[in-house]
């Protein structure tokens, strides 16, 4: 049980579940090689607009580890709360992005959802509107790898709320 600081009364909140697999732990290799992956995805982009591919995938993964990581740092680099509330809805929320991110979020939905098999050409050529050839390379690259830390999230169960801003830097 809970007590708020704010609040007299205690709060009984579900029990956390272990993870299933300390992945990292016993692949540590696999864990480096994705650190320099990451590492390298992220370079020359606004850490904004970085931060917000990764939240976005994550909302679609239903990887709550990496929501909680990818918001506490979008917080700690000055993004607002609103947009990230807003993040779940940015298609009918539109008005709180610009143009080029929203072509970054139309283009992580395409990638991170590929039920239909393809990236649809208008998603692509509206990204490649927006970004240079190089910066919209590293879009596609900071998408894929948040999309393979949410597998390993997702499937080996990692608890979100732990993490502290610039913790895995």
């Amino acid at each position: 049980m809970t007590t708020h600081p704010d609040t007299p009364t205690t709060v009984e909140y579900a029990p956390e579940q272990p993870a299933r697999l300390e992945w990292a732990k016993h692949a540590p290799e696999v864990y480096k090689a994705m650190v320099r992956l990451e590492t390298a995805a992220r370079k020359g982009l606004d850490h904004k607009l970085y931060e917000l591919v990764k939240i976005r995938a994550s909302q679609i993964n239903h990887c709550a580890f990496c929501i909680d990581m990818h918001t506490k740092d979008a917080l700690a680099a000055g993004e607002s709360v609103e947009r990230i509330v807003q993040l779940s809805a940015w298609d009918e929320s539109r008005h709180f992005y610009t143009a080029k991110e929203v072509a970054a979020l139309e283009l992580t939905e395409a990638v991170t959802v590929l039920t239909d098999g393809f990236v649809p050409d208008e998603v692509y050529d509206n990204a490649a509107k927006h970004f240079e050839e190089a910066e919209l390379a590293q879009v596609i690259a900071a998408i894929t790898v948040i999309n393979a830390w949410n597998r390993f999230g997702v499937t080996c169960r990692m608890a979100p709320g732990h993490y502290r801003p610039g913790q895995y830097k």
